[in-house]
């Protein structure tokens, strides 16, 4: 098949996006329709909407890439990480709780929650510019990994294919909303799921590997061949006050910490929980949701790693820039060089595309609401008609595609970093105060807020202080400190008022908001 051909069968397959996107648009009707799907939806939607967004381009170009000559099959304890924490557990631990106690709030967004939770609309600003700024670069990443792809596989300009995904993400979009999201990523996560296995099996079987239990044995061998990233010790911030040596083992689990316990606060993965249809799809979803992660995240990190079967210890020139090698096409060359049949290749696109749409539709509608319904609907108030709210979304959608286009053209060094970074500073600013939010009736305003100020804080001195070789164990750090920072500092101050709680965590009587207000007392002197 020619270039055309792959162009012609991918456009066809927008068309089919773009047509679920216009039937969606017909029944979505308010702001809850638009953002959350009126909490409809059922435990495959929901689950393959998670997953689909969970693993886009950045996985199968950006860490598959860099990561597998990294760290070759040592990679799979990401996979691991990601699998059983950052989703059975995510699903099992948040997903019903995060439905309820949002239904009971009233709130569809991060921002609304903490808002709502902790009695301060200031968090509710604040939070909204927080998503808003950090999802941008995110975005951009992915639609960097996808154009990459694009132009060593369609023979597409890099800039073309950006313009391209640009345009089709914004109609796509601003059209349906999260109802025309969750059916796509359906249809997508068929497509993924097939499309990573078939990679995976014929990647192993090539000459070069020998079958999957050959290849194994060969990446299990000598680590500094085939994992020389892991026993590698980098120096970062050298120069400074921060500067510190890394060794490659703290890296690979900084990766698996951020990669598997951020999600339980990224904006576009909790919304899912918020549209689940009831907690008795939870069980049903957590299931879909595992075993799809398992697979496609085994399918890309054991892919990265076939890259030292297939190259050496050595990366060819045209993998190598002036500074270095060049992570971000290491997957790309690899699946366009590998002699795979030419439908197989198309598959991988198609499969590659699939996860990177859903992931860029999901940002840019959480993006998009952190503006529309959170800083401008907290600063306007509530005196708006659910058209002129709907019209504020969808213009907000094409604004933040926009930007993710801006930075896409100025393409960053490494799209990994780009995205590790936007991940770990908003898991540094949300984990703690959304999972004590949920499940600790003491948590209260000024932990909260404390909170938020120490991982922003975290993040912000150390990713440049650290830069590439130090983002992911940064990241880590940032995640981790709030955790200790919220309940110190809520023991330490006022208890929160009652009636909020008790409204939080569904009480059904006086009489246990009362109970509450005593637990909190208790709390106080205790610290006192």
């Amino acid at each position: 098949m020619t270039s055309w051909v792959y162009v012609g069968i991918v456009v066809a397959y927008v068309a089919v996006m773009i047509g679920v996107g216009w039937l969606a648009m017909r029944r979505t009707r308010d702001v809850h329709d638009f953002f959350i799907g009126g909490r409809s939806l059922g435990p495959w939607m929901s689950a393959f909407a998670y997953g689909t967004t969970y693993f886009s381009a950045v996985l199968f170009i950006g860490y598959a890439g860099k990561l597998g000559w990294a760290f070759g099959i040592h990679t799979l304890w990401i996979v691991l990480g990601n699998t059983v924490v950052g989703t059975i557990l995510a699903w099992k631990v948040l997903a019903g709780r995060t439905r309820e106690m949002t239904a009971r709030l009233d709130a569809i967004t991060m921002p609304q929650f903490l808002a709502a939770r902790y009695g301060c609309r200031g968090l509710q600003i604040a939070a909204a510019l927080v998503v808003f700024v950090f999802l941008v670069p995110y975005s951009a990443s992915v639609l960097m990994g996808l154009s990459y792809l694009f132009e060593m596989t369609l023979h597409i300009r890099y800039e073309t294919a950006l313009y391209l995904l640009t345009a089709i993400t914004a109609v796509y979009l601003v059209m349906g909303g999260y109802f025309a999201v969750a059916v796509s990523d359906f249809v997508r996560g068929i497509v993924e799921f097939a499309g990573v296995m078939a990679m995976v099996w014929l990647l192993a079987h090539r000459p070069e590997a020998g079958g999957f239990l050959e290849a194994t044995r060969r990446l299990l061998g000598d680590p500094a061949t085939m994992a020389p990233g892991l026993v590698a010790v980098k120096q970062v911030g050298a120069g400074t006050p921060l500067g510190v040596a890394v060794p490659g083992w703290l890296t690979l689990a900084a990766l698996v910490l951020i990669t598997s316990l951020g999600p339980w606060a990224l904006p576009q993965m909790v919304q899912k929980f918020y549209s689940i249809r009831s907690r008795a799809d939870v069980t049903r979803a957590l299931v879909i949701a595992g075993v799809f992660a398992l697979f496609m995240a085994f399918g890309a990190y054991y892919s990265g790693a076939l890259t030292h079967l297939r190259y050496g210890a050595r990366l060819p020139p045209e993998l190598v820039g002036p500074s270095g090698p060049i992570w971000d096409k290491i997957m790309p060359h690899f699946i366009t060089t590998s002699g795979l049949p030419e439908a197989l290749v198309l598959v991988i696109v198609l499969m590659v595309f699939s996860a990177s749409m859903s992931s860029l539709s999901s940002l840019v509608l959480v993006s998009s609401s952190a503006l529309g319904i959170d800083l401008y609907g907290a600063l306007a108030g509530q005196g708006r008609t659910p058209r002129h709210q709907m019209a504020v979304l969808r213009a907000l959608c094409a604004v933040f595609v926009g930007l993710s286009l801006v930075i896409a053209l100025a393409k960053p060094a490494v799209i990994v970093n780009l995205m590790v970074m936007s991940w770990g500073t908003l898991s540094a600013v949300f984990l703690a105060p959304f999972v004590y939010g949920l499940f600790w009736r003491r948590a209260n305003r000024a932990g909260a807020w404390a909170a938020i100020v120490a991982g922003l804080a975290t993040a912000l001195v150390l990713f440049p202080a650290w830069g590439g070789d130090g983002v992911p164990l940064a990241g880590a750090i940032a995640t981790l400190l709030p955790l200790a920072v919220l309940p110190a500092v809520s023991l330490l101050t006022g208890a929160p008022e009652a009636s909020r709680v008790a409204r939080a965590f569904g009480d059904a009587d006086p009489a246990a908001a009362a109970a509450s207000d005593r637990d909190a007392e208790g709390g106080r002197r205790v610290a006192g």
